[in-house]
C-alpha cells in the first residue's frame, strides 16, 4: 500500500511542479508581447561590451570609443560660446566687406614690400616677373582656402588660426604644428616694427634738421624712439575688439599704399640722373647663386602677408544661411588684393627700372630713393613718405597684435569664467607693448634673422591652408583637387625648407652683429 500510493504522490509533485513552469514561461511571453506592442516603450537595442569567463569587461565597442574620442577633441578645440563673447576677435559681429577690405589691406602690406625690388636684382625681369606673379596667385588661392575652411556646414566657425589647425591636424599635431609660426608672425613682426621704426625715425631726422647736428639739437636715442612708438601703440590698442579698429585699418592701408606710390613715381621721375645698369648680380660659385635665388624668393613670399589674421578677420562678421561669412569676406578680399597688386607691381618693376642693380638689401627702394636722389627731392616729399611709414606701421601694429592680446585675454577668462574688466584688459595690452619694446632692445637684430624665422612661418599661408583643405572637407580621392592641394602643399613645404636653408646660409657667409641690449645710434 505504500508503495503503491507514494508512486501517484511522486507523480502528483511532478505534474505540478511542470505546471508552474508553464505558467510562468505564458506569463513572461504575454508580458514581452504587451511591452513590445505598448507606444509608451520604445525596446532599446545596447551592444553589450565584450567580456571573459569571469564576467569581465574586455572591451568596449569601437563605435563607441570613436564617439568618445571625437567628443573629447570637439571639447578641445571648441572655445565656449560665451567665452567666445568676451574675446575681441569675436566680441563684436558687425563686420562687412568694407571692414574686411580695410583689414585685409592693412595687413596685407608692409615694409617687406620694399624690398621687392631688390628681389629682381637677383631674379631679373623675366623671374622676377613671374615669381611675383605666380607668388600673388598661390596666396590668393591659400587665402580663398581659409575664408571657406572658417565655417563647416554644420555652422561651427574657426576665428582663430590655431583653432582651425587643431581641427585638421588633430588637438597636439594642430598646435605644434601652428603655435609658433602664428605667434611669430603676430608678436615677431609687432617686434620688427619697433625696431625698424628706429631707422625710419632716423632718416626722417636727417631730411628735417640735415646730417649733422649740434649737440644741443641731438635728436632721441633710438630706445628713446622705440619707447616713443611702444607707448603710441599702446594708447591706440586700448580699443576694445576687431571691429572697433576698422577706421585705423583704412588709415594703415590708405598711408600704405600711399607711400608705396610716392615712392616709385618719385623714382621713375629721377631716373634720368644715373647710369642704371640691369645685369643680374652673381655670387662667387654656382651654390652661392642658387642660394640668392632662394633668398630672393623669400622675399617675394614675404611681401605678401596678413594670412595669419584671416579667420580673424571674418570672424568679425556675422553669419546666416542665406548669406554665410564667406560671401562678405571674399568680396572684400577681392577688393583689398586688387589694391595690393596694383601696389606692389609698379613698385617692383618701377623701383628696378629706375635704380636696377643699384638697389641694396638695407632699407631697399627707399634708401635708393634717398641715396641717389635725396638731394634733388624737396624735404617735404622725403618727410611725407617718412612720416606716412611710421603711421602705417602704428596702425599695422594693432592688427598684427590683435591675436596675441586675444590669447592673453582668453587664459584670464578661462581661469575667472568672467570678461576681463576694462583695467585688466588695458593691463595686458600694456604688458604686451612693453615685451615687444624688451625684445626690440633685447635683440636689435632680428631683422637679420628675418630670412631664417620667416622661413619657418611660410607653410601657414603656402602649405596648411592646402591640407587643411583635403583633411577636413575631404574631396573625393584621386580628382584634380585632391590632387593639386597636396602637390601644391607639398611645393610649399619644400619652399620653406629651400628659404630657411637660404636663410642660414646667408647668415654663415654674411655673419650676423650680435649687438644685445645695444642699438644702432639714430644718428651717426
Amino acid at each position: 500500500m505504500q508503495r503503491s500510493f507514494s508512486i501517484p504522490a511522486m507523480s502528483i509533485s511532478a505534474n505540478s511542479t511542470s505546471t508552474r513552469e508553464l505558467h510562468a514561461s505564458s506569463l513572461m511571453v504575454f508580458l514581452s508581447h504587451l511591452l513590445a506592442k505598448s507606444p509608451q516603450i520604445a525596446p532599446l537595442h545596447v551592444e553589450s561590451p565584450a567580456r571573459d569567463h569571469d564576467g569581465v569587461i574586455v572591451s568596449i565597442p569601437e563605435e563607441e570609443e570613436e564617439e568618445e574620442e571625437e567628443e573629447e577633441e570637439e571639447e578641445e578645440t571648441k572655445i565656449n560660446p560665451q567665452q567666445d563673447d568676451w574675446l575681441p576677435i569675436t566680441a563684436s559681429r558687425n563686420g562687412n566687406s568694407y571692414y574686411a577690405a580695410f583689414h585685409t589691406l592693412n595687413s596685407g602690406i608692409g615694409f617687406q614690400a620694399l624690398l621687392l625690388p631688390f628681389s629682381f636684382t637677383i631674379l631679373g625681369w623675366a623671374w622676377g616677373t613671374l615669381c611675383l606673379s605666380l607668388m600673388f596667385i598661390w596666396k590668393i588661392y591659400t587665402h580663398w582656402l581659409l575664408i571657406q575652411l572658417h565655417e563647416s556646414t554644420s555652422g561651427k566657425r574657426c576665428s582663430r588660426y590655431i583653432q582651425l589647425a587643431k581641427i585638421a591636424f588633430g588637438e597636439k599635431a594642430g598646435k605644434l604644428m601652428a603655435l609658433l609660426p602664428v605667434m611669430y608672425l603676430s608678436g615677431g613682426t609687432c617686434v620688427t616694427m619697433v625696431i625698424m621704426v628706429g631707422g625710419t625715425f632716423k632718416l626722417f631726422i636727417q631730411i628735417v634738421s640735415g646730417p649733422t647736428t649740434s649737440h644741443a639739437k641731438q635728436p632721441l636715442t633710438t630706445i628713446e624712439w622705440y619707447l616713443v612708438f611702444v607707448c603710441l601703440a599702446i594708447l591706440i590698442a586700448q580699443m576694445p575688439n576687431l571691429n572697433s579698429i576698422a577706421w585705423i585699418s583704412l588709415m594703415g592701408g590708405i598711408t600704405a599704399i600711399v607711400y608705396c606710390t610716392m615712392i616709385w613715381v618719385v623714382s621713375i621721375d629721377k631716373r634720368g640722373d644715373i647710369d642704371v645698369s640691369y645685369d643680374i648680380v652673381k655670387g662667387k660659385s654656382s651654390v652661392a647663386n642658387a642660394f640668392r635665388a632662394i633668398n630672393a624668393l623669400g622675399l617675394v613670399a614675404f611681401a605678401f602677408r596678413g594670412h595669419n589674421v584671416v579667420l580673424e578677420i571674418q570672424g568679425t562678421m556675422p553669419s546666416t544661411e542665406k548669406c554665410p561669412s564667406r560671401v562678405p569676406m571674399w568680396r572684400g578680399v577681392k577688393q583689398a588684393y586688387l589694391l595690393i597688386s596694383l601696389c606692389f607691381l609698379p613698385l617692383a618693376l618701377g623701383g628696378y627700372w629706375a635704380y636696377g642693380n643699384k638697389i641694396t638689401a638695407d632699407g631697399g627702394i627707399l634708401n635708393a630713393l634717398r641715396k641717389f636722389h635725396g638731394h634733388e627731392t624737396s624735404k617735404a616729399v622725403m618727410g611725407t613718405i617718412c612720416m606716412l611709414i611710421i603711421i602705417n606701421y602704428l596702425c599695422s601694429f594693432q592688427i598684427y597684435a590683435m591675436p596675441v592680446f586675444d590669447n592673453l585675454e582668453s587664459a584670464y577668462t578661462s581661469r575667472k569664467n568672467k570678461p576681463c574688466p576694462w583695467w585688466v584688459r588695458s593691463g595686458l595690452r600694456a604688458l604686451f607693448g612693453c615685451l615687444a619694446l624688451f625684445i626690440a632692445v633685447a635683440i636689435p637684430f632680428l631683422p637679420s634673422l628675418a630670412g631664417l624665422i620667416g622661413g619657418i612661418a611660410l607653410p601657414v599661408s603656402l602649405a596648411y591652408p592646402c591640407f587643411m583643405w583635403n583633411l577636413i572637407e575631404k574631396p573625393r580621392r584621386a580628382t584634380v583637387i585632391w590632387y593639386f592641394n597636396w602637390l601644391l602643399g607639398g611645393l610649399g613645404m619644400v619652399v620653406s625648407v629651400l628659404v630657411v636653408a637660404g636663410g642660414i646660409w646667408g647668415i654663415a657667409v654674411n655673419g650676423v652683429d650680435l649687438r644685445f641690449f645695444r642699438p644702432l645710434p639714430i644718428l651717426q
